[in-house]
């Protein structure tokens, strides 16, 4: 569990850093549906993407320790999960978005309890520091 915690901690990170370079880059065009949503859409997604590309950097970071620290996993799982507990907010608020990103809700809703659940595989499959071995 160990191993699998390591590499879902790295594909998040990637993924987020990737996913939040492409909304810097590419700006509405980044957005299905919203090319032309104008200057201030695009100014919010371009800003929102670099944050969500600093988010992966915090994941690579979290994965890099050894052993991965489950407080640190915790808390990037629920900032994770609030994001798609906004969107149903949203989708309550405002009505359904593009499928796309409703699959991403169901993706932001069903990943976090997966991390919550490997939080402390790494801490536990490694002895204390000092403990007999």
């Amino acid at each position: 569990m160990a191993r699998t915690l390591r590499v879902l901690a790295h594909a998040m990170g990637w993924s987020c850093v990737a996913i939040g370079l492409f909304h810097v880059l590419a700006g509405n065009a980044a957005i299905p549906g919203e090319a032309q949503a104008g200057p201030t859409v695009d100014s919010l997604t371009r800003f929102l993407g670099a944050i969500f590309a600093g988010y992966g950097l915090a994941w690579l970071l979290v994965a890099r320790q050894r052993p991965v620290p489950a407080a640190g996993v915790r808390v990037l799982a629920g900032i994770f999960l609030l994001g798609g507990l906004s969107r149903l907010l949203s989708a309550a608020t405002q009505g359904w978005p593009n499928a796309f990103q409703i699959v991403l809700t169901v993706i932001e809703l069903a990943l976090p309890p997966v991390y919550f659940w490997l939080a402390a595989a790494d801490e536990r499959a490694r002895p204390a520091a000092g403990s007999a071995q």
